[in-house]
């Protein structure tokens, strides 16, 4: 893996130089080595910072926080502005992983030069490492790695296609969709793509893709034998509210802590038990003893009721 030294701020402090950064020439390295590759999603500081301490390689600053953040039915509502923001977060954290951000639906969809520009606001603004676009742009991705933006490509079940998938369908199930997609993953690899997001398609055929490519393929519901795997964050700890997907494993139930954490302190507040007293701030002896002074006996002070 190469390192790159993360620039300090008056907020932040400089990249530990024994924190090995990820790239993505690294990230190619470990599909030569055979070394599987972590991702997740982020969407915020302080999940982001703990995904990034547990060295997960790549953090996706992933259009699904229109769901699992804003509350949407589906992807394609969210903005450009809004994954800058989001993004903006993700990078103030992480140190070692790769930041990846996800250009929104309409942000990539016009002119080739309209997503070029799109994707340079990520990168400039926003701090992202490379962006990633669903389907099968080559001549975007083409545009991108000449501007020098290192693309991440998607195939299979592209969530930003949803209406014209009909739903959420697992993909590439005939020989013709198959072919399809194999061609379709040489063509961004030629195209300059440094990595391959394969969603909800067979995990043979995950395994034919990843064989044949030499960039690192990152599986979502494609089967063990890609190069990685990544998953929502809040699908992966309970925090989405939503049927399971068949392939997202729950890791912790993160909503039930919460729940119980929330409840625990309603009732706490309502029964008068926080705050305590060791949790409130106090006035010195001499200034009470002077407003005691001052006010004599009717002051509310000698009847603080102790926690």
């Amino acid at each position: 893996m190469s390192i790159t030294n993360f620039p300090g701020s008056a907020n932040s402090s400089p990249l530990d130089p024994s924190i090995t950064k990820v790239t993505i020439p690294a990230l190619a390295e470990m599909k030569r080595q055979g070394k599987p590759i972590s991702a997740l999603t982020a969407y915020d500081y302080a999940t982001s910072r703990l995904v990034d301490e547990a060295g997960i390689d790549l953090v996706l600053v992933g259009d699904s926080l229109a769901m699992v953040v804003m509350g949407h039915d589906n992807t394609l509502a969210v903005t450009v502005d809004e994954m800058l923001h989001h993004t903006r977060a993700v990078r103030r954290a992480v140190r070692r992983a790769l930041v990846v951000a996800d250009m929104p639906f309409g942000s990539y969809h016009g002119t080739v030069a309209e997503g070029v520009a799109n994707a340079v606001r990520f990168i400039k603004e926003a701090g992202a490492e490379a962006v990633k676009i669903e389907g099968p742009r080559v001549a975007q991705v083409e545009a991108l790695t000449d501007a020098e933006i290192p693309v991440i490509g998607h195939l299979g079940l592209t969530p930003q296609s949803v209406h014209r998938m009909g739903g959420y369908r697992v993909q590439a199930k005939s020989v013709d969709t198959i072919q399809q997609i194999k061609a379709d993953a040489r063509a961004l690899e030629e195209a300059g793509a440094g990595l391959l997001v394969l969603e909800g398609i067979p995990r043979e055929v995950a395994a034919e893709i990843t064989a044949e490519l030499t960039i690192p393929t990152i599986g979502i519901g494609a089967g063990p034998d890609c190069d990685g795997q990544i998953l929502v964050f809040h699908d992966m700890v309970n925090l989405s509210f939503a049927p399971k997907a068949k392939f997202a494993r729950r890791y912790g139930d993160a909503a039930e802590l919460f729940r119980a954490a929330i409840e625990q302190y309603r009732e706490d507040v309502e029964h008068r038990a926080f705050p305590s007293d060791e949790e409130s701030y106090h006035l010195s002896s001499a200034v009470r003893k002077e407003l005691e002074a001052e006010h004599g006996e009717t002051t509310p002070m000698k009847h603080l009721r102790k926690a």
